[in-house]
């Protein structure tokens, strides 16, 4: 599929560590031709850590898509109606909103654009960081992998002595998974 022809939300949730990674994927799949929006959960937006400042982020950010962040749920809110988006990239999506869209918990920007994209029948992929990932949150990986149009871009233990628990998704191979969530199928193999 030709990804110059789309319209990608790229939403960023929690997992600090992984900013940089993802940030520089980012610039990689936009310098591509992909147009796109992007979207910062509310602690993304905000939350100054050892990993960096957060208006720094926002501004790289904003700056890599050519376009203002959405950091608000009403910011988001008119993604479905207006059909804004032709699939949603969630990376990093932390074990917290792994949970919430495992719910149906609607209460961030980024899952208000999933509801929101979701709702038109589109495709939305999942690039998971956490360190539960087959702990707590691996039931809720588990039932997103069962829902129609979610997809996951494919992940691996980060850190198998240390930290057994926790996976963390092959950042480069997001803009793949974005182009075979588009033609409805899940790129393989997804747990590495």
């Amino acid at each position: 599929m030709d990804l110059t022809k789309i319209k990608l939300g790229f939403a960023l949730t929690g997992s600090f560590c992984t900013f940089r990674k993802v940030i520089d994927e980012m610039r990689r799949i936009s310098n591509s031709g992909v147009e796109l929006v992007p979207l910062l959960s509310p602690c993304s937006a905000t939350t100054d850590t050892r990993f960096g400042k957060a208006a720094d982020f926002v501004e790289e950010i904003e700056d890599i898509c050519r376009k203002k962040a959405i950091t608000t749920i009403a910011g988001a809110e008119p993604i479905g109606p207006k059909k804004l988006l032709d699939a949603l990239l969630i990376a990093p999506c932390t074990g917290n909103t792994l949970g919430k869209l495992a719910g149906g918990i609607t209460d961030t920007c980024v899952t208000m654009a999933a509801k929101a994209v979701l709702r038109n029948r589109r495709p939305v992929i999942i690039a998971p960081s956490t360190n539960d990932a087959l702990g707590a949150s691996a039931k809720n990986i588990g039932l997103l992998l069962n829902s129609k149009n979610i997809y996951f871009v494919p992940f691996a233990q980060d850190d198998p002595m240390s930290k057994t628990a926790s996976m963390v998704a092959k950042w480069d191979l997001m803009l793949p998974a974005v182009d075979a969530a588009l033609e409805g199928r899940q790129l393989q193999p997804i747990v590495m």
